[in-house]
């Protein structure tokens, strides 16, 4: 009732619980189409990619978002061109340019003194979340639903069979420059729930999750959304009462439900597995 009464009440609570959940939503859409795809990886990336941007624009006084899109669209075409044009593969260049951009970033933050906490900038604080963050978000998250929505098809062909995608004349590659722009703008609407380095939590568990559940792929987005979204509140309501970090608690939220369902889920749940193996040994025992 107390966390309940302090969303009603207070204008921070009620930042801070929108844009979570819309962050939650998101990350498991995108996250589906990451996990699907493989680019796990990419996604840790993007997100560690995205601090020279932040660093810069708080130097020049702008908002971090416009920096930090620039800065993560730039580390999706530096490691498309290393991959593509030399013997180094995909996951090494992905190694390769998120180092360098992390490292390079925190050097940044150092050298502009600015009064940014690089705390806040590395494990996200939703309950500072201005008004203008959260009005941010929602725009992120109706242009990345509504474009998920219009190319709904080409994204479920190119993420199954990239092969069977350029034989139909999908431009594969467009496809997935695509999802790098939608896999930064979700990443940069995360910074203030999450943070840099947490975000990673948010585009890959519940995603993992949901594709335990089931084999479509429209489930799997709507089950991903729901576990994100969950998550979100899950953990905003714990660090409110318990008053500890937001964004370490809802990363831990994300991971307690995977746990629950890697066990307890009805086909590919470990512990239904066990027991299903134990009866059918007591069967041919009898």
């Amino acid at each position: 009732m107390e966390f309940i009464n302090d969303i009603m009440n207070y204008a921070f609570m009620q930042r801070a619980f929108v844009t979570s959940v819309i962050v939650g939503i998101i990350c498991g859409v995108i996250g589906s189409f990451i996990v699907l795809r493989g680019m796990a990886l990419m996604g840790d990336a993007i997100s560690h990619a995205v601090l020279p941007g932040v660093a810069i624009s708080y130097m020049l006084g702008i908002n971090y978002f416009y920096g930090a899109v620039l800065t993560g669209i730039l580390t999706a075409l530096g490691i498309g061109a290393i991959s593509q044009n030399s013997r180094v593969k995909s996951d090494a260049s992905i190694g390769l340019v998120f180092s360098a951009a992390f490292a390079l970033g925190i050097v940044l933050i150092t050298l502009a003194r600015s009064a940014a906490d690089l705390t806040q900038i590395l494990f996200g604080n939703v309950l500072a979340v201005r008004s203008s963050d959260m009005w941010l978000t929602i725009i992120v998250g109706a242009i990345v639903l509504i474009a998920v929505f219009v190319f709904y098809k080409e994204l479920l062909v190119s993420s199954f069979d990239e092969t069977m995608a350029a034989a139909y004349g999908l431009k594969t590659r467009m496809i997935h420059y695509g999802i790098m722009v939608l896999l930064t703008l979700v990443t940069v609407a995360s910074l203030q729930t999450v943070g840099v380095i947490l975000v990673v939590s948010m585009l890959i568990t519940p995603a993992s999750t949901a594709y335990l559940l089931t084999n479509r792929l429209s489930t799997m987005i709507g089950l991903a959304a729901f576990f994100g979204a969950l998550s979100s509140i899950i953990g905003l309501y714990i660090s409110n009462i318990n008053n500890l970090p937001s964004g370490p608690i809802i990363a831990l939220a994300t991971t307690g439900i995977f746990v629950l369902v890697f066990l307890f889920s009805p086909k590919q749940g470990v512990v239904w597995r066990a027991m299903k193996v134990n009866r059918h040994r007591a069967n041919l025992g009898n």
